[in-house]
């Protein structure tokens, strides 16, 4: 019995470095979650409420930033800036040659990049914290009550640099969840803030449930949903193409090497949950500001565009897939290199069978990752649009959408694989340890 002991002890004692990690992304998260309760002075929370719950646009803003822009806290920028930000720099990044220059760099290049994107978000930030402040000075309840207490330059200094203050400090702790956590920090923070309103949507429909407002037969219909979309997405993520790979006869002094098949590994969706933040951010924040500024009769056509550009109109939903499948065919192309592919491919002496090494093989790759994106990206639009179109079909409160519920999904299954790497990682340390491979 105090031999097994001993033994689990010691498996525990190895694993203190992924521990630190995880304990790490739950200590961040924590402060995520707290500082979204840290309001910006001079705003009525009950009005500022109000304005936001109803607004499609901003009832999705305010579902990824955890519920901050409701009470208008530090945080209620999120991170969309440093999102947006990003978007710009990777953009240009393929099409300025000084940004190219940087990116062939390697490890300063990718430093200046990060340095140029940290500054475009404080001036996105400040711009947009600026606009938000300067709309809501004249903004009113459904009540009558008046958002902010006392306009002025005040409140917009105290708005400026509280909201960019707070965006500037949750790209900080999303790099530290990258470097001394597990998975993507900005990734995480998204995600804790989707997940953060979980809990009151699934008491709010048992409560509807309750009261007899939702048939039990649609509640097991919207359960079911959930879980179908869920194991479509986690069944499309895991899924590659497989392309044979062969690789040439080597002989070395006494020993010969037969030929050997192996495979290279093509996933159906390169781009991850990329495309559909990006596509996100790129609608909420031009309608955002046609929503604040378009008071008054003389700006009706801009209230008509607000509303067509709210989640649920043919409008949105057209623009939305556009978006996603541009960035789904732009994002691979830049995290995938067809022509280095095959380069080391050809450096290794290996070959597909029937392609000629070198121009060949990088156009065949390219062919396939090419088909392969167009299904990725279908499959991002279909799990990001057909949620919404049941919720207003069916009126069901149905709280992730397909973009948040993809998110998610994906989020948690990057973070399983990463705890996974760690955990074979400490495995291969102790076998070389015993081995005597390794130097002390």
């Amino acid at each position: 019995m105090a031999e097994a002991k001993g033994n689990a002890l010691g498996k525990l004692g190895k694993l203190t470095e992924l521990r630190q990690r995880i304990f790490f992304v739950i200590g961040a998260l924590v402060v995520f979650r707290l500082g979204s309760f840290i309001p910006v002075p001079g705003v009525n929370p009950e009005a500022m409420t109000s304005l936001v719950n109803g607004n499609g646009l901003m009832d999705m803003f305010n579902m990824f930033s955890g519920g901050a822009l409701a009470r208008f806290s530090v945080f209620a920028l999120g991170v969309i800036p440093y999102i947006s930000a990003s978007i710009v720099f990777q953009m240009m990044g393929s099409v300025l040659p000084s940004l190219q220059g940087l990116r062939k760099e390697g490890e300063a290049g990718k430093r200046k990049m990060t340095m140029y994107t940290r500054f475009a978000t404080v001036g996105l930030a400040a711009f947009q914290s600026f606009g938000i402040a300067m709309a809501l000075q004249n903004q009113v309840a459904a009540g009558g009550a008046p958002v902010v207490y006392a306009p002025g330059f005040g409140f917009i200094m105290s708005s400026v640099v509280g909201l960019t203050a707070g965006t500037m400090f949750l790209m900080w702790l999303g790099e530290q969840m990258t470097e001394r956590g597990i998975g993507n920090g900005i990734s995480l923070l998204i995600f804790a803030g989707i997940v953060a309103g979980l809990p009151a949507a699934v008491v709010h429909t048992l409560g509807m449930a309750n009261n007899g407002e939702l048939s039990l037969l649609m509640l097991l219909m919207v359960f079911g949903l959930v879980l179908a979309v869920t194991a479509f997405v986690v069944f499309m993520e895991r899924a590659q193409r497989r392309i044979t790979v062969n690789y040439a006869r080597k002989s070395g002094g006494q020993r010969a090497y037969q030929n050997q098949s192996s495979h290279l590994p093509l996933k159906i969706n390169m781009s991850g949950v990329i495309p559909p933040i990006f596509a996100s951010s790129l609608l909420m924040f031009p309608a955002t500001a046609i929503a604040w500024f378009s008071t008054g009769n003389k700006s009706r056509w801009l209230q008509d565009l607000t509303q067509s550009l709210s989640p649920g109109n043919p409008l949105h939903d057209i623009v939305f897939s556009v978006l996603v499948i541009a960035f789904a065919f732009f994002y691979t192309a830049i995290v995938f290199n067809a022509e280095e592919t095959a380069d080391n491919l050809k450096r290794s002496g290996a070959l597909i069978p029937g392609i000629r090494p070198g121009r060949a093989t990088a156009n065949y790759v390219d062919a396939v990752m090419t088909r392969l994106t167009g299904v990725g990206a279908l499959y991002l639009v279909l799990v990001c649009l057909v949620p919404s179109f049941m919720q207003q079909a069916w009126h069901v409160p149905f709280y992730f959408g397909g973009t948040s519920l993809l998110i998610v999904v994906v989020v948690v299954m990057d973070f399983t694989a990463q705890v996974q790497a760690h955990l074979v990682s400490h495995q291969y340390e102790s076998l070389l340890k015993k081995a005597n491979l390794r130097r002390s």
